[in-house]
């Protein structure tokens, strides 16, 4: 999959191509469906596959009281949204400057004359151009104007399957991943996705309290990428990004605690720390890994004794081994 972050790096060839536009945060399975049939739609014809994505979000941007906390970082968002099948994906920088373009400007500049679009592929409710005036019947209008084709995606994922039924998860949207990972449930979150949640980050020296205790962590710092969910303690994978897929290393079960270590008074910011399974040989700092979150095992404790954290520690890790097979 190309990629592009300005309309000046895109080929002066590219196209004819079907364009896409959304934030596509959690590339989840209702964007995956869109994209899918955008792919087979653009190669039936001929034509190139491309999104358009922003980078900040919009919101973070005019409204950054309203902005939504990302699922994913932009990275894991174009690693997943090249496994789609996409030809291309132009990321453009939103800024003030680029808010005030008028939706003919907008759709003129980067759908027609960047991409060479003879499809635009939008939702029915997609709002576009400045104080966000274009709608889809401007789309459509713009369509009549610069020739190209208007489909209008249908939502996806209204109903989840009948194995979810009663769970309270009406839609694939990013909206309700967020919800539901606020709340702990990563279960309800991979279903949602169809893969585990991520978060990732650089491996960074903390208190060393885990290593002391038996249970050394692989601590995430605080400019990592990806939605951390609610306090708690997961099961689930630590994936070390560096190393090749084919090393025996590469992936492997872990206990993971998210948030400020209640037992302990000297812990301020939330974290997110990962003890590899029956590993305390591994030394991880300065490495890029990715955390999976597979099943919450419990809330936040706050013990009355290093024993009494030590026994549940000891239950946390005997559970993971179990639900991850290990």
């Amino acid at each position: 999959m190309q990629r592009w972050t300005t309309l000046e790096t895109i080929p002066a060839d590219f196209g004819p191509s079907v364009v896409t536009l959304g934030n596509f945060d959690g590339v989840h399975r209702g964007h995956r469906a869109v994209l899918d049939s955008l792919v087979r739609r653009a190669h039936v014809i001929g034509a190139c596959a491309a999104a358009v994505t922003f980078d900040p979000h919009p919101l973070a941007v005019l409204h950054p009281e309203r902005a939504p906390e990302q699922i994913t970082g932009l990275s894991h968002r174009l690693e997943l949204l090249a496994g789609t099948g996409l030809d291309a994906t132009l990321v453009l920088e939103f800024t003030r400057e680029f808010a005030r373009l008028t939706p003919e400007d907008f759709v003129r500049t980067v759908f027609v004359d960047a991409l060479g679009a003879v499809a635009v592929a939008v939702g029915s409710d997609t709002r576009f151009g400045v104080r966000n005036s274009g709608d889809i019947a401007t789309m459509r209008e713009l369509g009549e104007r610069y020739s190209f084709e208007v489909i209008t995606l249908t939502t996806v994922g209204e109903g989840l399957p009948d194995a979810h039924a009663g769970t309270g998860l009406r839609a694939w949207s990013s909206t309700k991943i967020r919800q539901v990972l606020r709340e702990g449930d990563v279960a309800a979150a991979a279903d949602i996705l169809g893969r585990p949640h991520r978060v990732t980050g650089e491996v960074v020296h903390g208190r060393h309290r885990g290593r002391e205790l038996g249970y050394p962590t692989a601590n995430l710092g605080q400019d990592s990428e990806g939605m951390v969910p609610g306090d708690g303690v997961y099961a689930g994978w630590l994936e070390r990004l560096d190393v090749p897929r084919e090393h025996p290393e590469h992936r492997m079960p872990a206990a993971i605690s998210v948030g400020t270590n209640p037992t302990f008074d000297d812990v301020a910011d939330r974290t997110v720390e990962a003890h590899v399974l029956d590993r305390t040989d591994l030394e991880l700092y300065h490495e890029r890994v990715a955390v999976d979150f597979a099943v919450r095992l419990r809330g936040n404790v706050r013990f009355d004794s290093i024993d009494a954290l030590l026994v549940q520690m000891a239950r946390d890790v005997a559970v993971s081994r179990s639900l991850l097979h290990r």
